[in-house]
């Protein structure tokens, strides 16, 4: 194993990129601790104390993917989510728009118009979360309202004149427009997918915070359980990441004038989880909305609220809540339905493999080969969404047994991001480290 990291560095090329990598996600993470305009950071750190670097189960999910940028009011608070929230409502528009299909067919430069719409709707998105975020902070609601009572949390911002918030909108969007060309840059001149590598690293920075609050509140033992669980969930996570259905396909041979072309035998992957994170990020927004549309719904101070707050207060915003538990399970096991129908077409499949002359052995070409895909993608994604549906619930799950907050690090959307990401990155430094030396990175 350091003989392999050796010759990463004694390979001038891959060296470049890791280290150009690295310089990146350092300046990343140099952003999120660097306050924005009119931002008393004194209070905001007494806040961080006091709430234990938890907000509830509101903002998580952002100040997750922020590396807890969000809650510290940073240039770059808003981190990577406008930016996958922008991709997500992209690759849904192309179901809706056939504009957007056609794009996506034609090759490289659909792509590349279907990326600069992303890049568009990531500004727009990143103006409407930044004016939220700093209307949250205002009302002294980012930190829930039981901190936000506590003095100096409804304080957070020194100037509420209107250029003074402007200045805030502009930078907290620029920041996203920087982290934005960043990633675009590691993909470009690094290694790995940039955008995914810079989630890594906002979601590895928080490991330190979580496992430290288990020892503090739980002592060393429970830490101890907690990493070697964390270790059984990591290897079941790669078991199932790395598991798919292979179909197998063959090519009738074609003879164009003396050559003979296909004859060559293949396979369709139809992985076990083929929808990734992307169901539990659907059904995190999803469960966010009651919470949000109670929060804005408070009654004044010594009225009761309404019956349906109390009700969604008492149900919809704790992760430990049985109810919470169960309609969370369910829309994931949905999305994933739904994100796998829009993502892997079996008919299209089917007509390219009839295009070159491909069938599956035993079943006709056209039709029956496309009900036959779907009915194979129907049975693998059950336990693949049954499987995004359990790891989702660790995290909740470990708030009540061991104390920690709801960005536990071993479960939800942090464990199947690091993992997949972390693969991806590995195979690409093997697949270059053998094109040079002949051996791969892991023997």
């Amino acid at each position: 194993m350091f003989s392999a990291v050796l010759r990463i560095f004694r390979t001038p090329d891959l060296r470049k990129k890791i280290l150009f990598t690295l310089a990146i996600i350092a300046i990343f993470r140099l952003g999120s601790f660097i306050p924005a305009p009119f931002v008393d950071f004194q209070n905001v750190q007494t806040c961080l104390s006091s709430t234990s670097g938890s907000s509830g189960s509101l903002y998580d999910l952002v100040n997750l993917f922020s590396g807890g940028a969000l809650l510290k009011l940073s240039v770059f608070a808003l981190g990577i989510m406008p930016y996958i929230t922008a991709s997500i409502i992209v690759q849904l528009l192309r179901v809706v728009i056939p504009h957007f299909d056609n794009l996506y067919k034609e090759g490289q430069s659909g792509q590349a118009t279907l990326t600069q719409y992303t890049r568009y709707l990531t500004i727009a998105l990143g103006v409407l979360q930044s004016t939220t975020l700093i209307t949250v902070a205002r009302s002294g609601a980012l930190f829930g309202s039981s901190s936000g009572s506590a003095a100096g949390c409804s304080d957070l911002i020194t100037n509420d004149s209107w250029y003074a918030i402007l200045l805030m909108v502009i930078t907290m969007t620029a920041g996203t427009g920087v982290i934005m060309w960043m990633g675009e840059l590691i993909t470009e001149r690094g290694i790995g997918n940039g955008m995914s590598l810079l989630i890594f690293t906002s979601i590895a920075a928080r490991f330190p915070n979580s496992l430290g609050s288990i020892a503090t509140q739980k002592g060393w033992e429970t830490l101890t359980f907690v990493i070697a669980i964390g270790l059984v969930i990591v290897f079941l996570v790669i078991f199932v990441e790395q598991s798919q259905r292979r179909i197998p396909v063959q090519y009738a041979k074609r003879m164009v004038g003396r050559r003979t072309y296909g004859g060559n035998n293949t396979y369709i992957p139809i992985k076990v989880n083929m929808a990734g994170v992307i169901p539990v990020i659907f059904a995190s927004s999803l469960l966010y909305l009651p919470a949000l549309v109670a929060q804005f719904n408070q009654p004044a101070p010594g009225k009761a609220a309404a019956p349906w707050v109390q009700w969604i207060q008492s149900y919809l915003t704790r992760g430990d809540n049985p109810l919470y538990m169960a309609i969370y399970f369910l829309l994931i096991v949905g999305f994933t339905y739904f994100y796998v129908a829009i993502t892997f077409n079996p008919d299209e499949v089917a007509d390219n493999m009839k295009k070159y002359g491909g069938f599956i052995p035993g079943i006709r070409a056209g039709r029956p080969t496309a009900e036959y895909l779907d009915y194979v993608l129907t049975r693998v994604t059950l336990p693949g969404s049954i499987y995004l549906g359990l790891i989702a619930l660790v995290p909740l799950i470990a708030l009540g047994l061991v104390g920690a907050d709801q960005n536990f690090p071993f479960g939800g959307t942090s464990i199947l991001i690091m993992v997949g990401v972390g693969l991806e990155t590995v195979k690409q430094i093997d697949s270059q480290l053998q094109q040079r030396h002949y051996e791969g990175l892991l023997r």
